[in-house]
């Protein structure tokens, strides 16, 4: 059958696909390997296995690619060593995040889906720079990644004295002049499917946590970047009491802490979330109107795909729902009719404010057959009523994956949704040393399990 085919050929065999062939640590000594692939495995928690026999759509997640101005004073990596939640103000292959995405895009194209949604997180850090670079990669086309003067300044340098962080020319493993080749123009292939945008909060917000303002502004486009803090700064950072009130009166008589200059970048600007949510529309030519990223779509012509925007426009990185929401959640439900729903979020909707009502809806409506979501950086797939709840790992973390869905008719009347993880292009250089990279994070590598287990990965999950 066509599907079978699909699979087991032309998409399954694409470029990057882990049907096939995968990354693995064969030997323990920290370098991955090319090693055989992870076929799929039947999941039967909610309906028994059943032969495909018709398909119905094929469709691609990239979830949380942060692409990131590694050299914006905006950028407070002196965080990171304070360990949870500002783990994730550093990551030593942040340089390349640019060429993990458009190593990624080419990976997808050659699935060949109808849809590619991208689930939040597409940026770092609420600038408008990094978000330029982020759709100059979805669009195709010449992308410049570099940013303040030509070259890289930042905490990576080789002349940098602080051993915390990762400096690529004389740490192991060693990659000599990486950061001057990461700041080079690349040429991005595009995304040749359609693609339609889910809003997350770093999108939206400073750090992932606060909306812009003057203040912030001021730091992201000017000349100052701060390299510790003060005492007044540190048990705000400890007692988690970074609000907006907070923040302000940290930064009414400048940077809270000793300093550095550096080239300073108007295109740097923090974009207000209306901007954002323009910005994206724009480019995929996708994503209904008004101040919510929420609207519906057709993946091919028998499934239904809704997207709810689930991110917060003030404070905070935890997810929320509005009433407002689960009452146009309700209609578009409804107009869906008979056909296959799809739903993607950013945040889980297990953890989100509000969710519960959203989850209570999708409960009731029996042709739900997966919620799919970013955010946790983390493969896992677990069953719900009659549908499924899937999140997949990050381009920023190890294992720097997409991923594949292809949903199928059954011999028996069921659906079955096949999905399956799709590496970055294996060819490309800079992508493949941040792979490797991320392998070995302490934060964000393989110590945190963001891979998941067989059963988060490549499978069969059948629906009634």
């Amino acid at each position: 059958m066509l599907a079978l085919l699909l699979v087991a050929g032309c998409g399954g065999g694409s470029t990057g696909s882990t049907l096939h062939a995968t990354f693995r640590d064969r030997n323990g000594d920290g370098v991955l390997d090319r090693s055989g692939g992870e076929p799929l495995l039947d999941r039967t928690e909610l309906a028994p296995a059943s032969k495909p026999v018709r398909r119905l759509a094929v469709f691609a997640q990239i979830a949380d690619a942060h692409v990131v101005d590694e050299e914006s004073p905006a950028r407070l990596e002196v965080l990171d060593r304070r360990g949870a939640p500002f783990t994730s103000a550093f990551r030593p292959q942040e340089a390349l995040s640019g060429q993990v995405l458009a190593a990624t895009v080419r990976s997808l194209n050659g699935l060949h889906p109808q849809a590619v949604v991208e689930t939040g997180d597409l940026i770092d850090n609420d600038q408008l720079n990094e978000l330029e670079e982020a759709l100059a990669i979805l669009r195709g086309g010449r992308v410049d990644p570099d940013s303040g003067a030509p070259g890289y300044r930042g905490v990576q340098a080789a002349a940098d004295p602080d051993p915390y962080y990762y400096r690529p020319d004389v740490d192991p493993p060693r990659h000599p002049g990486l950061l001057a080749e990461a700041q080079r123009s690349f040429t991005s292939p595009g995304l040749e499917a359609p693609w339609y945008p889910v809003v997350g909060n770093h999108d939206l917000l400073v750090q992932g946590n606060l909306a812009p303002g003057a203040q912030t502004n001021a730091i992201a486009t000017g000349s100052r970047k701060l390299l510790g803090l003060d005492a007044a700064a540190l048990d705000a950072v400890r007692s988690l009491r970074l609000t907006p009130a907070v923040v302000a009166g940290l930064l009414r008589s400048g940077l809270p802490g000793a300093s550095e200059r550096v080239p300073a970048d108007p295109r740097r600007r923090e974009l207000p979330a209306a901007e954002v949510l323009a910005r994206l529309r724009k480019a995929s030519g996708h994503g209904g109107r008004g101040p919510l990223l929420d609207y519906a779509f057709d993946i091919g012509e028998s499934a239904r795909a809704i997207v709810l925007d689930t991110t917060r426009r003030g404070t905070g990185a935890g997810g929320l729902v509005r009433p407002s929401q689960t009452r146009w959640l309700a209609r578009e439900l409804r107009a869906a009719g008979k056909r296959p729903v799809v739903l993607f979020t950013h945040a889980p909707l297990t953890s989100a404010a509000g969710g519960a009502s959203v989850l209570a809806l999708l409960d009731h409506d029996p042709h739900v057959v997966a919620a799919i979501h970013g955010d946790t950086h983390r493969n896992e797939i677990t069953p719900r009523s009659h549908y499924w709840l899937v999140g997949t790992s990050s381009l920023a973390d190890y294992p720097q994956e997409a991923r594949a869905f292809e949903l199928d008719r059954t011999a028996d009347g069921g659906l079955v949704l096949q999905t399956w993880t799709v590496d970055h292009d294996p060819s490309d250089r800079l992508a493949e040393i941040s792979r490797g990279l991320a392998y070995l994070d302490f934060q964000g590598g393989r110590v945190q399990h963001f891979a998941g287990t067989r059963l988060d990965r490549n499978v069969r999950l059948y629906v009634r």
